[in-house]
């Protein structure tokens, strides 16, 4: 089998804003792509640039996307190892947009194994449900979101923080308050508190059960994470400070966290996640399958995966449940309620709606 041509596409989708630590954003920067083969079957991806945490824009995703259009030519997609060599070789770091070429190569091989993605990595339907992130806001306003989500029967909570330490407090004991003591109340600090603010944000939030804190602290801190961990009262989660397998064995080897967060948009897709959950799976470090602002093409690979990683006991997939104004997708995965479950067709299971992709600017290489 051989790659003939990709079709790239500027895959904007309106939302409201959403606040966090280090920015605004307004829309869902992705890219979407389509990797067509000779065999007639043509494989999937899309990611989405969050250009305050991981650097890359949509505008250097689109870029790097031609480049890689241009290097896999003539190549073949079920050599996924060497294909994503192939991209290393040319470029390093740029996790993003080659998530969206990983997953492209993922969705030809099930296709062309005629099984749905998660059967071919090797796992088996479970009970997965999400949390949903409250931005930040007032914390008059954070407890008010809290309370419509419980309304709707969310379980799980996922509050973002790393402002004003004090007003962080503030929030999360307000939406304690609120929602009472059955919730699941999570922490993400996206690195932005420092080491003292993190230490005492965490003793002040020990007694409003928490499940975990994400990233507290910015990435050039994580020396100090092993001390943080060992005293903090509330356990700890890597994200940020978490893109590859290194950074993973590096992280359990110091004792620096309890959780590590897996995410595409880091990772640079399946194959490298693969690695991080292996080597988290051999040190007994539960892990996160998380997200940035993907619709559900994305989200349903990050489902696949989570089906066949075992050590995967965290969900973080609703991105497109906060504040897409449009849902831009032709299958994949769907939610009863905070529920989510895939399609049994082969590959990820679902695509681009045409109608959207005609209003978006695209380029063939």
């Amino acid at each position: 089998m051989k790659i003939t041509h990709t079709e790239i596409y500027r895959f904007s989708i309106p939302m409201e804003p959403f606040v966090i630590a280090t920015g605004t954003m307004h829309f869902a920067q992705n890219v979407f792509i389509r990797i067509y083969t000779d065999s007639g079957i043509y494989g999937v991806g899309e990611c989405s640039a969050f250009p305050m945490i991981v650097g890359e824009t949509q505008e250097t995703c689109l870029a790097m996307a031609k480049d890689f259009a241009q290097i896999w030519k003539g190549k073949n997609p079920l050599e996924i190892p060497e294909r994503m060599q192939d991209l290393l070789a040319y470029a390093d770091h740029n996790a993003t947009i080659k998530s969206a070429f990983d997953m492209a190569l993922f969705d030809i091989a099930a296709k062309n194994a005629k099984q749905p993605l998660y059967q071919f990595l090797g796992g088996h339907k479970r009970t997965i449900e999400t949390d949903m992130t409250i931005g930040i806001d007032t914390p008059e306003g954070m407890a008010g979101k809290a309370i419509e989500y419980q309304k709707n029967g969310c379980r799980i909570i996922k509050i973002k923080l790393g402002k004003k330490v004090n007003e962080d407090i503030e929030r999360v004991k307000q939406i304690r308050a609120a929602v009472g003591d059955e919730m699941i109340l999570r922490l993400d600090a996206n690195q932005g508190w420092s080491f003292d603010d993190a230490l005492f944000a965490l003793g002040e939030l020990e007694s409003v059960n928490i499940e975990f804190c994400e990233q507290p602290m910015r990435t050039w801190f994580d020396d100090k994470l092993p001390e943080l961990a060992l005293n903090s009262p509330i356990k700890l989660m890597a994200d940020e400070s978490c893109y590859n397998h290194h950074d993973a064995r590096k992280l359990i080897n110091s004792k620096a966290c309890e959780y590590l967060n897996i995410k595409f948009a880091k990772s640079g897709g399946i194959l490298e996640a693969q690695k991080i959950h292996e080597e988290a799976l051999q040190h007994g470090v539960k892990c996160m399958i998380g997200s940035m602002l993907e619709s559900r093409i994305a989200l349903s690979a990050n489902l696949h995966f989570a089906l066949a990683s075992p050590n995967v006991v965290f969900f973080d997939l609703d991105t497109c449940l906060l504040g897409h104004l449009v849902d831009p997708v032709i299958g994949g995965l769907t939610y009863d309620g905070y529920f989510l479950s895939v399609p049994e067709t082969i590959g990820i299971g679902a695509d681009a709606d045409e109608e959207f992709l005609k209003t978006c600017e695209n380029w063939v290489v």
